[in-house]
């Protein structure tokens, strides 16, 4: 089941159906098709036709866009299981053309070494499905790159278990991550005077931290903060990627602090830590098309051109996966997951329950956090455990567990330091127990730390860190 779309969502939808009505109207060949929503097998062969005539590219440039717009007019217009059975249409019947795949193969096991160049050649045109031409022609008409971002956050729901799908969905990937990179991009530091539709964006996409209105964004943008976000020229008014930025003296702890309307204005002159607070990929559709690691490096310069005094870069993070992974090992009943002490400490306040059963039963129930002594008992073995998720958990050999860990620490982070209590939201409570974690960005070691993890999986930790996983 797919979520409804928001009233913003419909009405770039029906502005987008307007425009493409206008260009599928340019050319008769680009009339529509009038499908039904759910498209039956009737309406599904008119459609292979009309695709079939986008690709056979017949009078020129102006009827090829009308029939990509009329093709796109009723992809919007079609029900759920109609826009399904359209892009297994497209996935099944618009593929490499198997015969000649073999031929163009069998050909190069048959090559003698001066023709394997244009055999090659040769192979990699066949291996090219013509979907992928009908895909790139959406690329021309207004807002056709935000539709195909959009159409891949869609696949990507709906491809599970359907190898067609996924693979319709893999060359929009490929397709997106050339037209997406990070070279094409423009960095802008948005501000309470930038377009009021982009801002409304912000509250929108922000998915970290919630804004809670046009308040809390004024406040996020005041003159001791800064957000930037990367943008593309097909969509200028689509921030791709954003960060925010609190400008403060020392590491910030507290996610709080940072968020609270009332705290006073901060001079940002007088700041020598920048705090990365949250960072957002605002579009679906171009998840694995990596550019947050430019995207920290370019606000960095930025940062350090504006503020002479600032030294010291950091993030405050949530742990996402922390509860989850805790609970695991609670189900499983991990021999020494809690040491004697915790073990003796939590019984006392569990009412009878063993250690570990007292732990998820105390996690369970948001009031801990109130208790001051109940939250004391807790606070060693969750910091400690935190600690190990953190630095030694693994998804397959070489990575962390937690996937704000690995977009770190893949940049060249260290883990510097594990905040109790920072994140007191219904939110931060279910991933974490209210714990983040603050990574630092030192300049100097920013290559070598990077080249460790990506090269060796080797995490890099404070002191302070250590400490704890030696608690």
């Amino acid at each position: 089941m797919t979520q409804a779309a928001t009233p913003s969502l419909l009405d770039r939808i029906k502005g987008l159906a307007k425009s493409w009505l206008e260009v599928a109207g340019s050319s008769k060949s680009g009339e529509t098709l009038s499908l039904a929503p759910h498209l039956p097998d009737d309406d599904l062969a008119r459609l292979r036709d009309q695709m079939q005539a986008c690709l056979d590219g017949k009078g020129g440039e102006v009827s090829a866009r009308a029939r990509a717009a009329a093709l796109g007019r009723e992809y919007l217009d079609l029900s759920a299981e109609g826009r399904r059975r359209f892009l297994k249409l497209v996935a099944d019947e618009f593929g490499p053309d198997s015969e000649a795949v073999d031929q163009a193969m069998e050909a190069l096991r048959q090559a003698p070494p001066e023709k394997r160049t244009v055999v090659e050649q040769r192979l990699r045109q066949v291996l090219e499905p013509p979907r992928l031409r009908l895909l790139t022609q959406f690329n021309a008409l207004p807002e056709g790159v935000k539709f195909l971002v959009d159409l891949r956050a869609e696949l990507a729901g709906m491809g599970k278990g359907d190898s067609g799908l996924q693979a319709l969905e893999g060359d929009l990937k490929g397709l997106l991550a050339a037209w997406f990179d990070v070279g094409f991009l423009e960095l802008r530091r948005l501000t309470w005077a930038s377009p009021a539709n982009v801002l409304e964006k912000l509250i929108q996409y922000e998915a970290v931290h919630t804004i809670r209105g046009w308040d809390d964004l004024k406040n996020r943008l005041d003159s001791d903060r800064r957000l930037y976000a990367f943008f593309h020229p097909r969509m200028p008014d689509e921030p791709l990627i954003f960060v925010e930025v609190a400008l403060v003296q020392g590491i910030s702890g507290d996610v709080g602090q940072l968020l609270d309307l009332d705290a006073p204005l901060g001079n940002p002159d007088a700041a020598d830590t920048a705090i990365f607070y949250s960072i957002n990929n605002a579009q679906r559709g171009l998840n694995g098309i990596s550019f947050g690691n430019f995207l920290i490096k370019r606000v960095v310069e930025e940062l350090t051109r504006e503020f002479k005094n600032l030294k010291t870069f950091a993030t405050l993070s949530p742990i996402p996966g922390f509860r989850h992974w805790l609970e695991g090992r609670l189900a499983e009943g991990e021999p020494g997951l809690l040491s004697g002490n915790e073990h003796r400490a939590l019984a006392q306040v569990s009412n009878g329950l063993g250690a570990k059963g007292s732990l998820k039963a105390l996690l369970a129930d948001p009031a801990w956090i109130d208790d001051a002594h109940l939250s004391e008992v807790l606070r060693g073995p969750l910091m400690r455990l935190a600690a190990r998720y953190l630095a030694e958990e693994r998804k397959g050999r070489d990575r962390a567990l937690d996937p704000v860990a690995h977009f770190h620490l893949s940049n060249g982070a260290r883990i510097e330091r594990l905040n109790w209590l920072a994140d007191l939201s219904a939110n931060g409570l279910r991933q974490s127990a209210g714990m983040m974690v603050n990574y630092l960005y030192k300049l100097d070691d920013i290559e070598a730390n990077h080249e460790a993890y990506a090269g060796r999986g080797k995490v890099v930790i404070s002191s302070g860190v250590k400490a704890l996983l030696k608690a």
